[in-house]
């Protein structure tokens, strides 16, 4: 007894040598322990369910919803809508919702029609889902739908060669999603924001010639070059050629779906930072202004007896008409200025100046 009295006359004075500093419980501790008090009570909630309780404590103080809507801009509707699952005494009532359907629908197919299936697919491993449909329909009396069979093949694995196919289902499943060119807003367009690049094959005594070709999509400055092979490795080289000429400024690439602007274009475009954008399928009108090109540089260039399978030679002839593409042909899409002259009329300096030609 002689020691808790002792203790409590200590605490005593420890209280008041603390409030003769200047220290007061309800002044300093109090506050401390609201702070305290309300962190705990947020912690382990998200960063939207904080805000919605932002907005009843809030309420709590004004009494006000028109005044806490206005405050946190959101709507009565959405108030209301929180204000009915929210409980003082479980936060996590201000947890978004799963929002994925409690009912989802299911295959409608039966064990019988499963087992029909099964069969007749190994007896037809080369047959696709729309022709075993007929088969079974001529087989049973009883109509089922592609979509069953397909499901039911899918589910089995029963496939003629299953190892591949099962390695082409994964390819398809790491595969990175391809951006298509329908996706980039162009209302924001300088020189080299879109270069656009083709491929175009010559026929000519027996031998194949391959010419890539780039354009730039505002000012219309072109570049080309031939070579012997449709390669990802011409490609890349092609797309070194060109980074070089506009001085590293492309940021923007559009190609086709091509295999030529694959593995080694794609490792370029990457290392050099460059966006990729894809033509849609069986679209060419998604890259209208490089078909023009491919266009022009036949009939102004290679049907005026420009041709030789010699690549360099070609090359040499090609850089001489690009020059004058570039500086002396005038455009009609750009008012018939030339590209360079468009360039200078914008008060931007051509990143294609002559003596880089050479490259």
């Amino acid at each position: 007894m002689r020691q808790y009295t002792g203790y409590h006359r200590d605490k005593q004075e420890l209280i008041r040598e603390l409030e003769a500093s200047g220290f007061t419980i309800l002044s300093d501790l109090v506050p401390l322990y609201d702070m305290i008090y309300q962190l705990r009570r947020v912690s382990g909630l998200s960063k939207q369910a904080r805000q919605r309780l932002k907005w009843f404590d809030y309420y709590h103080k004004t009494k006000n919803v028109s005044l806490t809507c206005r405050h946190f801009g959101i709507s009565r509707k959405t108030f209301y809508k929180w204000a009915a699952v929210y409980d003082n005494h479980n936060l996590a009532s201000l947890e978004d919702r799963d929002k994925a359907p409690r009912r989802t629908r299911q295959p409608e197919i039966t064990s019988l029609q499963e087992q029909r299936i099964i069969g007749l697919r190994k007896q037809h491993l080369r047959y696709g889902k729309e022709k075993i449909s007929l088969i079974y329909q001529r087989t049973f009396q009883e109509p089922i739908s592609a979509w069953k069979i397909y499901r039911t093949i899918r589910k089995y694995k029963l496939y003629y060669h299953p190892i591949k196919t099962a390695r082409i289902a994964r390819k398809r499943r790491l595969a990175v999603k391809r951006k298509r060119i329908t996706e980039l807003r162009q209302k924001y367009l300088k020189p080299g924001y879109l270069i656009c690049l083709d491929a175009i094959v010559i026929y000519w005594q027996g031998c194949k010639r391959y010419i890539f070709t780039a354009i730039d999509i505002l000012s219309k400055i072109a570049f080309a070059r031939m070579y012997t092979s449709k390669s990802s490795y011409s490609s890349q080289d092609f797309l070194l050629r060109l980074n070089y000429l506009l001085e590293d400024k492309i940021e923007n690439i559009q190609t086709d779906n091509g295999s030529e602007f694959g593995k080694y274009f794609n490792r370029t475009c990457a290392k050099l930072n460059i966006a990729r954008y894809y033509n849609r399928v069986r679209t060419p009108q998604d890259n209208a202004v490089n078909e023009k090109f491919n266009d022009i540089l036949k009939r102004e260039f290679i049907d005026l007896k420009g041709f030789t399978p010699d690549i360099n030679q070609f090359n040499r002839n090609l850089t001489d008409w690009l020059m004058e593409y570039n500086f002396n042909r005038p455009h009609q899409t750009l008012k018939y200025l030339t590209p360079i002259q468009f360039i200078q009329k914008q008060g931007k300096v051509s990143p294609m100046y002559p003596t880089s030609t050479k490259y």
